[in-house]
Parts: structure tokens; C-alpha cells; sequence
């Protein structure tokens, strides 16, 4: 019989956050593939795990995950561990999970600790939609992909979910302010942690606090979406800067009839259909 993959989620902090049934999967693997074997000993240790383990990451995640796929294929059941939270979100898991599908290994994850939803739950911002972005892509090494997300984000009407290492929350406040404006967000660091911070503020404050302390941990950026309001207010100010006559000329075009092409430009404008009309007659 073949084997199967197990997506075991870690702490993120606070090791009693780990759950019974990955303890159990962990300690009945036939191999634990760690993004970082130096660090998750300490874990294995912690809690007496003696499984065998072997190094699995960004670096070589194509070639290692042939390598196991095979082990897999001769019935060794695989465990699956990232340095931290649950494997394949923001890390090389998704690549060996991947290779299990398109080998026909059977794969599962297994519930427990992910920063993206621990800081989103916490924010007190809505969680009822939500977009995860985790790291953006470095400036230097691809500013033009950078920007065409920021892009992307300016219409995101969902609240917005981010990864940065302290040395670069500085930047990506700055550059996530100049492409949003004025947001509500939540700043939470080290999450789980003896000095876990939830903190909802605005970029301003949160760049005012980088200018004054060092950025220390791990943070997750929470980011309110674009609010109807504000899309309505920017379609209206687009359509006013448009003469009417080739506002009408817009949905005429589209084969609307007159009537209802006057309607629609009033509508867009934010007047009555009267006012449309007597503009119209002026022109």
C-alpha cells in the first residue's frame, strides 16, 4: 500500500498550541520533512518525538519532493512540518502537495495554528471576507510585480491579510499607505508569544512608531478594504469629469436606448434625470 502525506500544523509560538493528533502523526510517521531540521528539533525534542527527520525547503523543494513522492509510492507515511504554522501556506509545502495529487498520494492536513487567521480573528476588523497576500515580493528583486500587486490591492474591497519581517515593516507600511491612502489597520506581532501586541491603528501612527522604535518580530498586517463608500465616491468623481454628452455617448453605444442611457448617467452622477436632460440642451 502506498503511503500518505501528512500536513502537520506547529505552533507559532506558544508550544502548548499543538494539537494531540499531531503529536500522535508526528510520533507515527516513517519520516518528518522540517523547512529547517536545526529548528524543529527543539520542537521534536520538546515532546520526545524521535521520529526520523530530513531537510525540506525553498532550495530544494522540486528535486526533495521527488524524493519523497517515491518513498511515499513504497507505503512510508510522510509528515510534513514548517518552521512554523501550518505547511503550504507562505512556505515550500505546496509544492510537495503538488506532486502527491498529480502522483495519486493521498494527502492531509491536519487543523492547528496559521498567523495569517490567529492575527485576522484578532484585528477587530472584518473577517467575514478576506484576501491573504503573505510576503510581497522584495522591491529589489521585483519591484515591477510589487507594484502590480499594490495595484490590485488599491480595488480589494476585502480585508487584507500580510506577512513582513520587522526590517522591512517600515517600507511596506510606506509603500501599502501610498497605494491605499487612509486605512484602518492592525499591526500584531508575536503572535502566541509572551510579548504578543495587537495593536489597531493607521499607517500614519504605525510609521510614526517605525521612525521611533526598532521593529522587533514577526508581523502580520491586517488592512481594512475599500469600503462601498469610497468606490462610489471615486466612480462619481470619475463621471464628472466627463462632459455629459459623452457620458451619453458611453452607454448609447452600447446599444441603450436614450431614456434609459439619461438615467444611468444621472445615476452615476449622483443627480436627477432632470438635470441631465436641461445639460443636454444647454450643450
Amino acid at each position: 500500500m502506498e503511503g500518505k502525506l501528512f500536513l502537520c500544523a506547529t505552533p507559532i509560538g506558544n508550544l502548548e498550541d499543538i494539537t494531540f493528533r499531531v503529536l500522535n502523526t508526528l510520533k507515527e510517521a516513517d519520516l518528518i520533512a522540517a523547512e529547517d531540521t536545526r529548528h524543529s528539533i527543539k520542537l521534536l525534542n520538546h515532546f520526545a518525538i524521535k521520529t526520523p527527520m530530513t531537510s525540506y525547503h525553498e532550495y530544494n523543494k522540486i528535486e526533495k519532493a521527488v524524493y519523497l513522492v517515491e518513498q511515499m509510492k513504497k507505503g512510508l507515511n510522510v509528515a510534513l512540518i514548517t518552521d512554523a504554522g501550518t505547511p503550504g501556506i507562505s512556505d515550500p509545502g505546496e509544492e510537495l502537495v503538488r506532486q502527491c495529487h498529480e502522483a495519486g498520494i493521498t494527502v492531509t492536513s491536519l487543523p492547528g495554528p496559521a498567523a495569517c487567521i490567529t492575527a485576522l480573528t484578532a484585528s477587530g476588523l472584518s473577517t467575514r471576507r478576506f484576501c491573504f497576500e503573505a510576503f510581497l515580493p522584495s522591491d529589489k528583486a521585483d519591484r515591477k510585480e510589487r507594484q502590480r500587486i499594490l495595484e490590485e490591492l488599491k480595488k480589494e474591497t476585502r480585508t487584507i491579510v500580510l506577512y513582513e519581517a520587522p526590517h522591512h515593516l517600515e517600507k511596506t507600511l510606506k509603500d501599502l499607505q501610498e497605494a491605499l491612502g487612509s486605512r484602518k489597520i492592525a499591526l500584531c506581532r508575536e503572535l502566541t508569544k509572551r510579548y504578543e501586541n495587537i495593536w489597531q491603528t493607521t499607517f500614519d501612527e504605525a510609521l510614526d512608531y517605525c521612525r521611533t522604535e526598532t521593529p522587533k518580530g514577526e508581523f502580520v498586517i491586517v488592512i481594512e478594504g475599500k469600503s462601498p463608500e469610497e468606490i462610489r465616491r471615486e466612480e462619481t468623481l470619475f463621471w464628472e469629469k466627463m462632459p455629459v454628452k459623452e457620458h451619453m455617448e458611453y452607454y448609447e453605444s452600447q446599444g441603450i436606448e436614450r431614456k434609459e442611457a439619461m438615467k444611468l448617467v444621472a445615476k452615476d452622477r449622483g443627480v436627477g434625470k432632470r438635470d441631465i436632460y436641461q445639460e443636454l440642451l444647454e450643450q
